[in-house]
């Protein structure tokens, strides 16, 4: 996993937009997208929908359990998990080899609507990654950062 982007004001609104657009165009409620260990890098839409941290990482688990099931029958991964609701529906797609996009939807769109859209803007949030990544933006930890001293002593 490389390194977890660290984003500007200008980022997070270029990241925001794109995210509001594809929510508009695809009549979704929410849209999520995090690093492949669970972690939240941007949010839009009804945040009332769920409790975003811990989707978050439930869905980056389920993610990772698909992608060794792929694995097992001879493929990379399945790039796109669907899970269908009697009311709400999720829909999961890979961006990037580091990143996942959760969005979650209701009656008022389909999940062919949904994969049609999120196909154009993992694209356009793996560019802006991407780029971040290139730039040098973001924290890379390694064991040397882990220190064995104690961090709090009884003085």
């Amino acid at each position: 996993m490389s390194a977890i982007p660290a984003l500007t004001i200008e980022d997070v609104a270029a990241l925001d937009g794109m995210l509001n657009d594809f929510l508009k165009k695809a009549e979704a409620d929410l849209t999520v997208v995090i690093d492949r260990g669970g972690n939240v890098i941007s949010q839009c839409g009804d945040h009332k929908v769920m409790d975003v941290t811990i989707i978050a990482a439930l869905a980056a688990g389920s993610f990772a359990a698909t992608c060794e099931l792929a694995r097992r029958i001879g493929e990379v991964e399945f790039n796109a998990l669907y899970h269908q609701g009697n009311g709400k529906h999720m829909f999961m797609n890979s961006v990037d080899e580091d990143t996942i996009m959760i969005t979650v939807f209701g009656g008022k769109t389909t999940v062919g609507l949904i994969r049609f859209y999120s196909t154009g803007i993992a694209k356009g949030v793996a560019g802006l990654l991407k780029t971040l990544h290139k730039a040098g933006h973001g924290f890379q930890f390694t064991a040397e950062d882990i220190s064995p001293a104690p961090v709090f002593s009884d003085s």
